[in-house]
């Protein structure tokens, strides 16, 4: 499903166009937590009609990363504590469930594409955190295909679409997340070699960890 790609090269419509770019300055914090969303100022600088950039804003509503207010306005959703609890006892149960589902339904091309990825994790020095983020969006979004869900897999982008923007805005203040991201390495061998409860297992420690090394710089926020 196209939704699945977080940035697409080619977005298949305006709307598609206009929600694509705006959810990456949300992401971004372009537009950071609480910014006011002024939809001329979005025509204009997308350079993109209102009724697609409205489209656009209602999808990004939907996903909670903006909020309508009668007679207030539209507003970028606000990142507290909380959101960050709920976020990962959500994502705990789906990302060990899809690690689990790739461990039993990756074809061989798409093991051929985990093993690539374990190897760049063993090439990786020290990447800075933009870099890191990077590299655990790709593996992420590995494991939602290979579950071979679309519904899955567009529901698991979603969510860490959130928890990317969380990882944004802790970005100078989170630490211990190199080698949350170097644990995909255990995660994707297991895929590769179609042990299911360990990739499970292995997921479920991965997204628990991501919690507690958000949380603390969340709070100095």
């Amino acid at each position: 499903m196209a939704e699945a790609d977080p940035f697409p090269a080619e977005p298949s419509s305006l709307a598609e166009k206009a929600y694509y770019e705006i959810r990456r300055r949300i992401v971004s914090l372009e537009l950071p937590p609480g910014a006011v969303i002024d939809e001329r100022a979005l025509t204009e600088s997308l350079g993109i009609g209102r009724t697609p950039v409205r489209e656009a804003l209602r999808r990004l509503s939907q996903e909670q990363l903006v909020e309508v207010y009668p007679r207030r306005g539209m507003f970028v959703t606000a990142v507290e504590i909380r959101d960050l609890a709920s976020l990962c006892e959500v994502r705990t149960v789906l990302e060990s469930h899809a690690a689990h589902l790739a461990a039993e339904r990756a074809t061989l091309d798409e093991l051929q594409e985990l093993q690539a990825l374990i190897e760049e994790l063993g090439r990786q020095g020290q990447p800075d955190q933009r870099e890191l983020m990077e590299l655990d969006e790709r593996i992420h979004r590995a494991v939602y295909r290979c579950t071979h869900n679309p519904f899955l897999d567009q529901t698991l982008g979603e969510y860490y679409v959130l928890a990317l923007r969380i990882w944004h805005l802790a970005l100078d203040r989170a630490s211990g997340l190199d080698a949350a991201v170097q644990s995909h390495r255990r995660l994707l061998s297991a895929i590769v070699r179609g042990d299911a409860d360990a990739a499970a297992r292995i997921m479920r420690k991965h997204v628990g960890d991501f919690e507690r090394a958000m949380r603390p710089a969340l709070l100095r926020t």
